[in-house]
Order: C-alpha cells, then structure tokens, then sequence
C-alpha cells in the first residue's frame, strides 16, 4: 500500500509562522518529542519519501510505529492552528464565547454567563452569524429561566421569541439562496457555458425563482451577495455582460460597505471581483479589465486575503484575466510572456491548483501560442487538456478543446492525424450528447479542407465555413463556442492571409 502523503501535504501548506507556533506549542510540553524531529525532516523534503524517514530514524523504537506516530503528529498540527487562528475568524470566537457561557452556567455563575451572551449576541448579529445567534438565543431563554426562578423579571419571553423567529426566517432564507446558487455553481463546473437542454431547464429555474426574480427577497446582507452573484452568473450564461457586470458590482458594494463581512467573505469577494473582470474583458474594456486586475494584485499583501486558499484563486484569477485580455484584443506576444511567467509561478501552488483551474490555464497556453503562431507548442498544451479526462468536470472545456485541437492539426499539416481526429471527436461529441448543429456544421467543414486539391479550393471553403459560422452565432446559444475557440476571426486570417491577431485587432477596429 502507497504511503499517505496526508501529513506531508499539511506540513507543506504552513506558513513561517504557523510552523513557529506550532514549536513554541510544542516546547510547553514535556517529555518524548521524537514527533518534532519527525516533524523536521519532512519539512525539509521536497517529495514525500517514507523509506528516507525509515533510514533517518533507523533503530529508533518509535520508528517501528510510523503509522501512528504520523497520525499523532497530524493531530497536533491541527491543535496548534486551531490555537494558532481560535481568535482570528468571528466563528471561532464564537465557538469559544459559546463554551465559555456553558461552562460559567453549568457552575450557577448566571451573572457572568450573561456578560458572555450579551457580548457573544453583538458579535454574531454583526456579522451575521444566523446560526450561532439561535444557538445563543437558545441560550437566553435557559438563563431566562433562572431569572425568573430568582424573581427577576427584566426580560419579555415574548419579545425573545420573536427574535428567535427572525433568526430562523433568516437562516432559512440564507439556505435557500446557498442552494440556488449550488446549482447555477454545479452547472458551470460540471458543463461550463452548457448548451443541453437539461442544464439550460436548471438555469431557467434558477432566473425565475421567486428569490432571484423578486425585489428584496434577501433578508441579510449575506444572503443578498448570494442573490446578487447568483443573478449575475444567469446573466453569463444568457450572454448578457452588461447586467452580469452591474450584478456583480452589486455584490462589490454590499461587501466594500460591510468590510467586516468582507474579511469572512474574502472568497467570494475575490470571485466577485474575477467575474466581474471577466465580464468587462468580453465586453473590450480593457483598460478597466487592466485596472481591475491591478487592484487583485494589490490583495496578495492583504491580511484578508492571507489564507492559502484566498492566494490561490488570486493567483489563478488574475493570471487567467491576464491571458484572456491577450486573446481577445489579439496580443499574443504579451501572451507568451505572460504565459511563461504563470508557468514559472505555478510551482509555487503545486497541489493547491484544482484540476479546472490547470485544465483552464493549460487550454490558455494552448490559444496564446496557436495565437503567436507556435503550433507545436499550441499543441504541446492542447494534449495536456486532452489527455486528462474527467467524466464530471467542464464538459465544455474538453468538448471544445477537441475542435481547438482541429485547427492545430490543420495548421500544422497532420492531415493524416487530422482525419482520425475528426472521427474521434464525432464519436465523443456524440456519446455526451454534444454534437449541436454547429459542431456538427464546423466538423464537416474540416473534412472538406483535408480533401481540398488546391488553394483556391480551399479559399472557398474557409469563406463559405466563415460565413456558416456567423449565421450560426446569430443565436446567442451558440455564440458561447467562440469564447473557446475564435473560428470567424481564425478563418478571416486565413482568408486575407494575415496572423490571427491581426485578424483580432482589424475586427476590434471595426466594432
């Protein structure tokens, strides 16, 4: 059996100074800590060897046990952060004011117990934290109790139980628009910008629910970010980036104004901010795309954003918007400097990158260098998408990664290669229930081209698959394949004989 990487993984995701305090954490403890020392050499590790940990500690008796000996470590780990971050984020303080009041209770200290409630409830309206607020409200009504058994009667029952009402009502409100938004969100991550009949049903259910169609339907500030960010996600997928940007500007407001909320949003604040980037770049803003990824560089010294995870997503995000910004306004030799320092960057989050946001990076490189010209290397990218699968994620990705990967073939001349590709897209596109008219229409066009004898032939084949292509973006559901692969602006190259950039800039001159 392969060896766990579990605690190797955990070490390596420290920072300086949560490994600092996890040895001042573990000097206060006295006897054996051969669990430090075990602790150092994996630190030190670039890849996890178990044998390497065997050979150090060869003849040691603790050695023998290196299973459990792991374990105990990992747990110590996780108890020195929670120390490390017990009065950082507002849940946990609440956890503890929690306990703290059913300590003071269980020991008949009602007046103190009281204090901690009182201070708890404000932290917990504050910042919304509907669910700590029932449990202490559940709380008041206990002491309530003993206050009335002592002859105190300065608390109305009646008004307590109305405001646990309203906290419930809350809560509730707050589920529902996380579970509206888990849908638009599997939608995405599942099949993209998805044209099936199936996920389309799933976001017209979501545009006209009562929570997402009404006014103010949201009963917190937290819940109105949901609506917001879940609204302005309908409105990506209808294609419509004027409203998705105003959304998504909405949901920008709420958290500039709440900071506090924003602190314990930092995530969405930041996928927010991505989005919305997003929307202008497909809009041809620019310059504001620029400006918006210039202040998502600035958070990387933010407190705020500190977290591994928060990092991550900034890194991904910012590069991505990078890249997109070079596609769509045609400067690919940007995009090959760009591309080769996100390249470089990436091993510094190797492991932390999720599988979608490799497959979007990777399927990034391939476009900025089909872009540049560099097919080989176009190709190089395009295989890494292709060659790793799933059978649940990003559909679209892998989908339109097979017709991108038509066209670089074709530019490098694999004609051979080109044909059984052909066959082996139909036959994937066909058992996902992807082969829309369009796909079909652009596959066919290749085949002409691989069977075309001279060059006028050819000429007549790209302007009549150009001019297909158009008729077919007409409609807005198809006009989504073009973000992944730019086939108008790719033919009108190849028509006037110029680069795909271009070919990009000619058209943005026109627009």
């Amino acid at each position: 059996m392969k060896p766990s990487n579990e605690l190797f993984d955990l070490i390596k995701s420290l920072s300086k100074s949560e490994k600092r305090f996890f040895k001042l954490q573990s000097a206060l403890q006295s006897g054996d800590k051969n669990y430090v020392r075990l602790f150092d050499v994996i630190d030190r590790m670039e890849e996890y060897e178990e044998d390497s940990i065997k050979k150090i500690f060869r003849g040691e008796k603790f050695i023998q046990h290196l299973p459990s000996e792991k374990n105990h470590l990992y747990k110590l780990i996780l108890k020195a952060l929670r120390s490390y971050y017990g009065d950082t984020s507002i849940s946990s303080i609440l956890k503890q004011e929690t306990k703290n009041i059913e300590i003071l209770y269980n020991k008949s200290l009602f007046d103190e117990c009281n204090k901690f409630l009182t201070r708890a409830k404000k932290l917990a309206v504050r910042y919304e934290k509907f669910y700590y607020l029932f449990e202490l409200i559940s709380w008041e009504k206990v002491l309530l109790e003993e206050a009335l058994e002592d002859g105190q009667f300065t608390k109305d029952l009646d008004t307590l139980i109305r405001e646990e009402l309203d906290v419930i009502e809350k809560l509730r409100n707050l589920a529902a628009y996380h579970v509206l938004y888990s849908k638009i969100n599997y939608v995405f991550r599942s099949g993209g910008y998805s044209r099936t009949e199936e996920n389309r049903a799933i976001i017209d259910e979501i545009v006209n629910h009562p929570l997402i169609k009404g006014k103010n339907t949201a009963l917190s500030k937290r819940a109105a970010t949901i609506c917001f960010y879940t609204q302005a996600f309908c409105n990506m997928a209808n294609g419509d980036y004027n409203m998705a940007l105003e959304k998504f500007n909405r949901v920008r407001e709420i958290l500039d104004a709440e900071n506090h909320l924003l602190a314990d949003l930092a995530k969405r604040y930041i996928r927010t901010l991505s989005n919305r980037t997003m929307c202008l770049i497909y809009l041809g803003r620019f310059d504001e795309a620029r400006a918006a990824i210039r202040e998502m560089h600035t958070f990387r010294e933010d407190e705020a954003f500190s977290s591994i995870d928060v990092q991550v997503n900034l890194f991904k995000n910012t590069s991505l918007a990078e890249l997109e910004i070079c596609r769509h306004s045609g400067d690919f030799e940007k995009g090959m400097k760009d591309a080769e320092e996100i390249m470089e960057a990436i091993g510094k989050y190797e492991g932390r990158l999720h599988k979608e946001q490799e497959l979007t990076l990777f399927y990034q490189f391939a476009y900025i260098y089909f872009g540049a010209g560099q097919f080989n290397k176009a190709l190089f990218w395009i295989n890494k998408v292709l060659n790793d699968n799933e059978n649940t994620l990003r559909q679209d990705i892998y989908s339109y990664a097979r017709l991108f990967n038509l066209a670089i073939h074709f530019e490098l001349g694999n004609y051979d290669l080109l044909e059984y590709a052909i066959k082996s897209t139909t036959r994937y596109l066909q058992k996902r229930e992807r082969n829309f008219p369009m796909e079909k229409a652009i596959i066919e066009y290749f085949k002409k081209l691989i069977r075309a004898q001279n060059p006028s032939d050819k000429q007549k084949i790209f302007e009549a698959f150009r001019n297909d292509i158009e008729v077919f973006v007409r409609d807005s559901e198809n006009e989504v394949v073009l973000r992944y692969f730019d086939f108008p602006k790719w033919l009108g190259a190849k028509i006037e004989n110029i680069s795909l950039g271009e070919s990009i800039r000619n058209s943005e001159r026109v627009n």
